[in-house]
């Protein structure tokens, strides 16, 4: 059994690619046009290797707002263009006004054109590159699936709509008592018995098992895998493969050793991470508040105009460990939305105020909530808290969803940064799989991704 089966890139290494490569287009334009044409504002040498530190850091930072490396968008030319615009005017602009750190203005303010286009050209060249080479079936990552045929469709479609490089070959039902055929389109259904041959003609990346109840694997089809894992070949579980594409976990795959999945994060512990995060969430709320004051009057005018009653309302909420608070938000629905009873918020929801669009939208609306985290009720980072109505409602039909109750609920959160406002059982179930995946992961790196990831949302106007 060969040990490299065929050329492809995960989904890390797609985007630590694209991060790399970006820089290193840039960096080699710039080279260019600051040895072979009259270009003097920046050149690369190792004096200037803080304009260089700098220019890294705005064009990463940028660049994951403006979301040039959801690989989603990275693969569609009409997003990506748009998004390296965006990303070079932010990153030029802050780079100009931070002379300190960046070469002085020139006095040719031409050569801020060249700046900007030297930039520009870089990307959209390596860009367009990367969708024609890197995104085509040739660098796709195969994989077959062993499992029971009752699980296999769903888990298809998951890796098809999580990442497009990722092509499931085939299928084997590993029940000794088979199933009906059953056919899916684009996925073939191979005998047991040709495993092996199937992953070196087919030039199969890895096997992903995808079995409830591993009792159910055939003797012939567990000596195969024990004999392929000897030899280096790649053999993961799908409940694994789902979390690493979709950064989700997947708790409807979940079966009653359901602890194996459940191995929260370290930080959710650690007293050194718990104090700086509160730290940080008591410095941010001060500041959320001072801003809040500042922005007071336009949205008391906003209110007077669009939304026509009380600025604030109150809500009773489900925090840490079942413990109710009470949430303040900017009013946003006419003042009796809910005269007849609790119901799901929803997309184009005609209870939502002029006003109240446009505080959504922005995530305005949010803005006293800084006072809840600053009582410690909640943090900056976690999941939404719900209302306990719903929560006893969703508990009763999601399993494990109380389970996101072991941490404070978030102004923002890993599903709010993902999915749109859930307004279902089923958005529910979504949001349940990344607040689950956050808090099995919790990290500083992860809530720096997030609150990057809320600018981006804020920007493009994402709220609901």
């Amino acid at each position: 059994m060969p040990n490299k089966v065929d050329i492809h890139f995960n989904i890390s290494e797609r985007k630590i690619l694209l991060r790399i490569f970006d820089l290193l287009s840039v960096f080699v334009s710039l080279y260019i046009i600051g040895h072979f044409f009259e270009f003097d504002y920046f050149y690369i040498d190792v004096e200037n290797c803080v304009w260089i530190t700098v220019l890294a850091i705005y064009l990463t930072v940028f660049g994951t707002v403006f979301e040039l490396y959801d690989l989603q968008k990275a693969s569609k030319k009409e997003s990506v263009l748009a998004n390296i615009v965006l990303t070079v005017s932010v990153t030029v602009l802050f780079y100009l006004l931070t002379p300190f750190f960046t070469p002085f203005l020139p006095e040719n303010r031409l050569q801020i054109l060249y700046f900007y286009l030297a930039i520009t050209i870089a990307l959209v060249v390596w860009r367009l590159a990367y969708i024609t080479f890197i995104t085509s079936p040739r660098f796709y990552k195969k994989a077959l699936i062993v499992g029971e045929v009752s699980n296999i469709q769903p888990i298809i479609n998951a890796f098809k709509i999580a990442d497009p490089n990722y092509k499931v070959v085939g299928f084997i039902n590993c029940e000794e008592k088979r199933a009906d055929t059953i056919k899916i389109n684009g996925v073939k259904e191979f005998q047991p018995s040709v495993l092996r041959e199937i992953i070196i003609k087919e030039k199969i990346s890895e096997v992903v098992v995808a079995s409830y109840n591993s009792e159910t694997i055939t003797p012939e089809i567990y000596h195969d895998l024990i004999s392929l894992l000897e030899k280096g070949f790649p053999i993961r579980e799908y409940t694994q493969v789902y979390e690493d594409m979709t950064n989700r976990v997947p708790v409807q795959f979940v079966g009653k050793d359901f602890y194996k999945y459940f191995p929260f994060s370290r930080s959710n512990q650690n007293k050194l991470y718990l104090f700086f995060h509160r730290l940080f969430d008591i410095f941010l709320s001060i500041l959320g508040i001072v801003a809040t004051v500042f922005i007071m009057p336009l949205i008391l005018l906003g209110n007077v105009l669009g939304n026509r009653g009380p600025l604030f309302y109150t809500q009773e909420r489900v925090g840490k460990n079942g413990d109710f608070f009470n949430i303040v938000k900017f009013r946003s629905m006419v003042t009796d939305a809910e005269k007849n009873g609790a119901v799901w918020a929803s997309k184009n929801d005609a209870r939502v105020t002029f006003f109240g669009k446009f505080l959504r939208k922005s995530r305005l609306d949010e803005l006293p909530q800084f006072i809840n985290i600053l009582k410690g009720d909640m943090s900056l980072i976690g999941p939404r808290p719900e209302r306990p109505c719903f929560v006893e409602e969703l508990s009763q039909v999601i399993p494990f969803y109380e389970t996101r109750h072991i941490v404070k609920p978030g102004l923002t959160g890993w599903a709010q940064v993902k999915v749109r406002y859930g307004s279902s059982v089923d958005d529910s179930l979504l949001k349940l799989q990344y607040d689950l995946y956050y808090i099995k992961h919790r990290s500083f790196f992860l809530d720096a991704n997030i609150i990057i990831k809320t600018m981006s949302t804020m920007i493009f106007f994402r709220g609901q």
